[in-house]
């Protein structure tokens, strides 16, 4: 992959048009968001753009983008926030000309790309692009990246916020962004779903390495009979790291393809999760990471106790 600079990802968007823009599997708000900003961003350049038919989208990340979305690949794709060619939506194939991300861990599988990994979100990077290409950031472009931001730093409470992104959401303030509205909705509000999802891993969650790791584990059967959705799922990942003591934090799901998925969070003062995933071919961010194993959701928990302790040196005997 050829290394850009900001500016060079500037020039390059001017330069080029007829935009497809990708988002990862299972979208989070950071990968929608900035999927969001940038179409709108493009249009109001004059250029055609579209966000390809990602087939994990959501309902209510489908709905509010219905205008955007659109099946087929046009000449330049460009991804945002994913970072590996592993992460791409299941129903595409083609080479990406673009990538603008902020995973340390980004594989390099685009043409060229820009990767900041101090970025606490992909969101922050593309607002300083759009201010480097002097784009107007409208009202609705703001909450998108709003959305982007404050999704990946838990509505700014990670270690992965600092002062520019802090800045950055005040800008979005003064575009327009309904900030309050948008924090509610998204940190606050629970649907009956919800609450009995986070009852069922408070029942069900295992601690190991003396209070140090917590595993929860959601079933495909568990979730169908909880009427669980994604939306109900959004964020859930870090449930574990709620409890007094617990470090390392995992939620474990079944896949349809007798794979389990695993989601990871850490204390980033001490422990790396893209480290520990890494070891199961995965990886991500130091507080936040995945991957993907064979097997059930048992399998998994021995894979990710393997991988922890691997790096970590914690033991992983489980406590009483």
């Amino acid at each position: 992959m050829k290394h850009l600079t900001l500016n060079e990802v500037a020039e390059f968007l001017r330069g080029h048009d007829d935009y497809t823009i990708l988002t990862h599997r299972r979208p989070d708000g950071d990968t929608v968001g900035c999927a969001d900003a940038l179409c709108r961003v493009l249009r109001a350049l004059g250029k055609q753009a579209v966000i390809w038919d990602n087939p994990d989208f959501r309902p209510s990340q489908r709905q509010r983008r219905a205008d955007l979305i659109e099946a087929g690949m046009r000449a330049t794709v460009v991804a945002v926030d994913v970072a590996a060619e592993s992460m791409l939506p299941v129903n595409f194939s083609g080479a990406v000309a673009l990538c603008i991300d902020h995973h340390g861990s980004n594989t390099g599988y685009a043409g060229a790309g820009f990767v900041d990994s101090s970025a606490a979100a992909c969101g922050e990077i593309l607002y300083t692009l759009f201010l480097q290409m002097g784009a107007a950031v409208s009202r609705t472009t703001a909450e998108a990246l709003y959305l982007a931001i404050s999704t990946d730093t838990g509505c700014f409470r990670y270690a992965n916020t600092t002062p520019r992104t802090l800045r950055t959401a005040a800008a979005l303030m003064e575009c327009g962004a309904d900030t309050a509205a948008m924090n509610h909705r998204l940190f606050e509000v629970k649907t009956r779903a919800r609450f009995a999802l986070e009852a069922y891993l408070t029942e069900t969650m295992r601690l190991y390495g003396g209070g140090k790791i917590g595993i929860c584990q959601l079933p495909e059967a568990e979730k169908i009979r909880m009427g669980v959705t994604e939306d109900d799922a959004d964020s859930i990942a870090g449930f574990a790291r709620d409890l007094e003591g617990v470090e390392i934090a995992a939620l474990l799901r079944d896949l349809p393809d007798a794979q389990c998925k695993i989601s990871l969070r850490t204390e980033t003062q001490r422990w790396d999760a893209s480290a520990i995933c890494a070891r199961l071919g995965g990886g991500g961010h130091r507080g936040a990471a995945g991957a993907t194993v064979p097997g059930s959701i048992a399998d998994g928990r021995s894979a990710l106790l393997g991988a922890i302790t691997a790096v970590t040196g914690l033991p992983i005997e489980e406590d009483a």
